[in-house]
């Protein structure tokens, strides 16, 4: 985008494509790095508030949230491929980049990341959370 910018307004010499690539290229790397991101659980939760829930409200409280997130992305990654499968030759308009390339990174991305959370479900935690 910054080569695009300065070609486009210093030099009145725009570079055809580039926005488009760019664009597209932040949407790759937007759905592949989600699994990373709730892995290393990085996602958005409200630890403050689950630290002052009693264990046991904090245990379901946790599970409520991963087989709900799970079964949210799970939803997501096959409405991705429902999409892929109605839609399997379209192309962006300048590049003519495959649609398939950035449905199946999102695709990829949202199972990984509901199993991930089915993972996080599935193995202990401990009794007292630690905030960081």
């Amino acid at each position: 985008p910054s080569v695009q910018v300065v070609a486009r307004d210093l030099f009145v010499s725009p570079i055809v494509g580039i926005e488009e690539l760019a664009r597209r290229s932040l949407i790759l790397l937007v759905f592949l790095a989600y699994p990373l991101v709730v892995d290393a659980g990085e996602d958005i939760v409200m630890a403050e508030a689950k630290a002052m829930l009693p264990a046991l409200a904090r245990r379901l409280f946790d599970a409520v949230i991963a087989l709900g997130c799970a079964a949210a992305a799970f939803f997501m990654a096959w409405a991705v491929w429902e999409a892929l499968a109605a839609n399997p030759r379209n192309m962006t308009p300048t590049l003519e980049i495959p649609f398939w390339i950035f449905l199946a990174a999102a695709g990829v991305g949202f199972g990984a990341a509901g199993a991930l959370r089915l993972h996080s479900f599935l193995r202990p935690r401990p009794e007292n959370p630690t905030l960081v």
